[in-house]
């Protein structure tokens, strides 16, 4: 039995003999008058399995929980890391199903829980696997020594925001003096805005929808998304996390037009100022009768543009932030460390939209290939 399957849950008890204790008052009441109606509670999230080929929370649900805790942590020298992860694989199990008391009775709903593992313990496993490079360092950073890089990531997600410290305080807790955290970022996302059949996407804190280019397909996820092999890595994916504040006041003083030419979109419905739908790739050679640009040269949908930078897509699930300070948590997947970098060696050329963006930390790490109770998590790479 676990550490986490022996200890009592007083929140849970207290909830149940509540509940019965509730229960016998009003059933003893009785009143002449029809009593008004009540709005019915809104349906409990679908429960999110977390075994399979690829860890949930990256392509799974969709859309993505609305509310994120990441924590970044360091390992001890001398840790095995193949133990670590498979007691953190079994907490993921007891927290997603329920019966982790340190759940604290909170029921866990949507709760996923996606583990990744930095450039440094993947080169202890094999320096030739994905994921054994570091994030290279770019123009507009202010990034803290704590902030930069890190050996592990747990990136919590839930439709419950009280869940998110909670489930962290748990497996911190499992892996004990074993680990050290560096840093945590917590983040929201609005509502998703359906842009097109069966995609959608949620806007930033600027006011544009965030994230509608990306793999949307299972055939877009297989050659864009998930990691081929070798078999120590396959159906993992590479992660690259940042956190950015916005100038929101700055941005805030420009007209809508001048907004939409910093995205190259129009804020309302997503659409590329060259016109079509939102979902449409823009047409970057479209041109006013007078010759200038209709999405402009240093406009993000341009510089951003993989098929001007020459890469793959990346997923993005990315959460607003508003502390420290108004920003983002900007979270990829993609199956090349080079669809990020690329990306981004190119928007640091001139995109307009960095112009109001301040990077503070950064790093990226390999998300794990998926487990269940017969293959615990990180057992094909670290054997």
């Amino acid at each position: 039995m676990s550490r986490a399957e022996s200890r009592p849950s007083r929140r849970a008890f207290i909830g149940a003999t509540g509940a019965v204790a509730a229960t016998g008052i009003t059933a003893g009441c009785e009143s002449p008058a029809p009593r008004p109606s009540r709005p019915s509670s809104p349906a409990s999230p679908t429960r999110v399995a977390p075994t399979g080929r690829h860890q949930a929370g990256i392509t799974l649900p969709q859309p993505a929980q609305p509310n994120l805790l990441a924590v970044v942590a360091d390992l001890g020298d001398a840790v095995a890391v193949g133990p670590l992860l498979a007691e953190l694989g079994q907490a993921v199990h007891t927290l997603t199903a329920g019966t982790d008391p340190r759940l604290l009775g909170l029921p866990p709903g949507d709760l996923t829980v996606t583990i990744g593992v930095g450039p440094r313990l993947v080169r202890m496993a094999d320096p030739s696997l994905p994921g054994a490079a570091d994030l290279p360092r770019f123009s507009r950073e202010r990034i803290a020594p704590q902030a930069r890089g890190g050996d592990l990531l747990l990136q919590i997600c839930a439709g419950d925001p009280l869940l998110l410290p909670v489930v962290a305080s748990a497996l911190l807790e499992q892996a004990g003096h074993r680990i050290r955290e560096r840093w945590r970022q917590s983040g929201r996302r609005g509502p998703d805005i359906p842009v097109d059949k069966g995609i959608s996407a949620p806007r930033n804190l600027l006011g544009f929808i965030d994230g509608i280019v990306g793999p949307h397909t299972t055939a877009e996820h297989r050659r864009h998304l998930w990691l081929a092999g070798p078999a120590s890595v396959g159906g993992g994916t590479i992660a690259v996390v940042r956190r950015m504040e916005l100038d929101l006041p700055r941005f805030t003083a420009l007209s809508v037009a001048d907004q939409e030419a910093v995205f190259g979109r129009r804020r309302a419905t997503g659409v590329p100022l060259s016109g079509g739908t939102a979902v449409w790739d823009p047409d970057l050679g479209a041109k006013t009768p007078d010759g200038r640009y209709l999405v402009p040269a240093d406009a993000h949908v341009r510089r951003a543009s993989p098929h001007v930078a020459g890469v793959g897509l990346m997923l993005r699930r990315s959460y607003s932030t508003d502390a420290p300070h108004p920003g983002l948590l900007f979270i990829s997947f993609q199956n090349d460390l080079r669809t990020f970098t690329n990306t981004l060696a190119r928007m640091d050329d001139s995109d307009a939209l960095l112009g109001f963006t301040t990077t503070t930390a950064s790093a990226t790490f390999l998300i794990l290939p998926g487990f269940d109770r017969q293959h615990p998590l990180g057992a094909k790479t670290f054997h």
